[in-house]
């Protein structure tokens, strides 16, 4: 599963963006794209304070708060989807 990760630049909470990434890998998430929504306008009026969030291929998107499971139970769902 291909996906894009979309954290803030360390901007409002840089720990929040931390403590998912260790949720990503707990969940052994592979192939992310990290897109830091600071450097795109269009971007930082799209997320603005939804960041981080999970999107994956399909344009399919998880906000946090995420925890493993919930993170598992979105990528089986894409690929049965």
């Amino acid at each position: 599963m291909r996906g894009r990760w979309q954290p803030t630049n360390g901007r409002l909470y840089p720990r929040i963006c931390d403590q998912a990434l260790a949720v990503l890998a707990q969940a052994r998430v592979p192939g992310l794209d990290s897109v830091f929504v600071d450097d795109d306008a269009a971007l930082e009026a799209r997320y603005g304070l939804r960041v981080p969030v999970l999107r994956d291929a399909q344009g399919r998107e998880l906000d946090w708060p995420f925890d493993v499971a919930v993170v598992e139970a979105w990528i089986e769902n894409a690929r049965s989807g």
